[in-house]
């Protein structure tokens, strides 16, 4: 399974570390991602979403 949220479809993004001297080298920052066991279609599914969406109440967990 991918590092994507499967509600909002966030996922990771790249850019540049840059140091003191302005040395730019790559990185990743990923999304704060939680597996879950969620009410999907009425089945349930294990399913990565993201902290923002399982807050907003977006998605409904498996109970």
């Amino acid at each position: 399974m991918a590092k994507k949220c499967i509600v909002c479809e966030k996922a990771s993004s790249t850019g540049h570390r840059v140091s003191h001297s302005n040395v730019k080298t790559k990185r990743r920052w990923s999304p704060n991602l939680q597996k879950i066991k969620a009410d999907i279609n009425g089945s349930i599914q294990r399913v990565n979403v993201c902290t923002r969406c399982l807050k907003a109440g977006k998605v409904k967990r498996a109970l």
